[in-house]
């Protein structure tokens, strides 16, 4: 079982690299935690992440990621309530007066827990990522190495665990710019209004996309 040849796992490696290092609303959102909050916020807002794209890999392997790609009622729903989410995200910080930046090392409980939430929902309401699963993973199913479920499964298991050698060193860079920003008031400003409009702009996007 899960018997795969070199040149599999190396053209699957390469793609699950190549995707994680694609630019989008997952990247933002780590990125965009850890400037205004620090490491820990950034690590609590990326296992959230984690979290959203495992229930895709979840839904993929049963089988459910289709019938939201069959059904445009229910990727329409599923789109409008991640772009709304998003674009609710850029406008909070776009209105936002503090200097979160400046707050780094203040980070408590409630707010690690309310960036994990954030987290898991920025990636669980992307239908982009549950149609991307189903479209990629399946390339990857060798007949005989074990079930489709099982295949797609531990594929898509292993696009997260990729995301940890992409997206950890990212936290940690976030976190020392975050920190080199954090004592300047203006520009954590503009730190915050940058990042709402960049979620804005996301979030409009998302709105605006077809299958």
């Amino acid at each position: 079982m899960f018997e795969y040849t070199i040149l599999h796992w190396v053209t699957f490696l390469s793609a699950a690299v190549l995707l994680n290092l694609s630019p989008g609303p997952d990247i933002a959102f780590i990125l965009g935690q850890t400037l205004r909050n620090g490491r820990q916020q950034g690590l609590t807002a990326m296992l959230g992440i984690w979290t959203g794209a495992g229930l895709h890999v979840v839904m993929a392997a049963a089988g459910l990621s289709a019938i939201l790609a069959s059904s445009a009622m229910a990727f329409s729903i599923v789109k409008w309530l991640g772009a709304a989410y998003l674009i609710w995200l850029g406008i909070k910080m776009l209105c936002s007066h503090s200097t979160p930046l400046a707050s780094n090392e203040a980070t408590n409980s409630k707010r690690k827990s309310s960036a994990y939430w954030q987290g898991v929902l920025v990636s669980a309401l992307n239908p982009k990522v549950a149609i991307f699963f189903l479209a990629f993973l399946p390339q990857f199913v060798v007949e005989g190495a074990g079930s489709t479920g099982a295949q797609l499964f531990l594929h898509g298991s292993l696009i997260i665990v990729v995301a940890a050698f992409v997206e950890l060193p990212l936290v940690l860079a976030g976190a020392r710019l975050g920190s080199f920003l954090k004592s300047n008031r203006k520009v954590s400003l503009w730190m915050d209004r940058g990042l709402g409009a960049l979620f804005v702009t996301l979030g409009v996007r998302l709105a605006a996309t077809t299958k």
